[in-house]
């Protein structure tokens, strides 16, 4: 068997979330499909992680195995082929011949997500679906502040999904930061894993900072209280980007960017 990384662009508006399900279509089946018409395997290939429905993507990376030997430059031409013909919102944006030892999961040293807050009084025309809409004025470095008290180890109940299947509630966050360019809100979060729903706990919650209904202690008194019903509203899933991944021997990303930055599937 040859194993291939790819790296993986995606709208996830139109999908219910990466993983193949029955109840609608997914990333990971669209990918599978176009395998199939290009080299007439059936495979099942293996995600860094897996996002919920209306999730986006810009550096996911997955790994497939296949009985025959391809150039990754035609193997990437032959699925974005097969792609675009379906109408699928997927783009294979690299491929690269792997060794056996990688996966694509368990490889992963760090996950890099996005979440795009657009404050602004004006509805969202060309980011509709893109970013979460917020008519409020938010204060983005009190929201910072806020996030800062959420970085390190902690027991993350508080903003984890009642539906999570992790063992364990307990993580290493390693950044959290906000920053804002004109309308648009940045919120950037990197740790070895996710929770279900973490990313966008936080987003929700550090809203509420923002708009000077929360201070960073009423923040880091939801954190502290294990509980999930102190989180703020849960954000929707438009403005979340799963961006880059980290792995021991190459930082995978489409910019092949270097980002320094502590295994369960995230559904963030």
């Amino acid at each position: 068997m040859f194993r291939y990384r790819m790296i993986v662009e995606y709208d996830g508006s139109q999908y219910v979330g990466w993983q193949r399900q029955d109840n609608g279509p997914s990333v990971q089946g669209a990918i599978e499909k176009a395998i199939l018409s290009a080299s007439g395997e059936v495979v099942s290939i293996r995600g860094a992680g897996r996002t919920d429905s209306g999730v986006h993507a810009m550096g996911q990376v997955v790994h497939a195995d296949l009985s025959k030997e391809w150039s990754p430059f035609k193997l990437q031409n032959a699925l974005n082929a097969h792609l675009r013909l379906s109408g699928e919102r997927v783009a294979i944006l690299d491929v690269e011949s792997a060794s056996e030892f990688f996966d694509a999961r368990f490889s992963a040293l760090r996950r890099h997500y996005l979440y795009r807050i657009i404050s602004r009084r004006a509805p969202l025309a060309l980011e509709a679906g893109k970013a979460w809409f917020v008519a409020k004025t938010l204060d983005h470095e009190v929201m910072h502040a806020a996030a800062q008290t959420l970085v390190g180890k902690h027991d993350f109940t508080t903003f984890r999904s009642a539906n999570c299947q992790a063992n364990s509630p307990i993580r290493t966050l390693d950044r959290l930061d906000v920053t804002r360019s004109g309308d648009l809100i940045e919120i950037r979060a990197t740790a070895q894993s996710f929770l279900h729903n973490q990313i966008r706990s936080f987003a929700g919650t550090l809203k509420l900072a923002g708009e000077g209904r929360w201070t960073p202690d009423d923040v880091r008194a939801a954190l502290e209280a294990r509980d999930r019903k102190a989180c703020g509203p849960v954000a929707p899933p438009d403005g979340l980007y799963f961006m880059q991944v980290d792995y021991p021997d190459v930082i995978v990303d489409r910019r092949k960017e270097t980002e320094t930055a502590d295994v369960d599937d995230d559904l963030s």
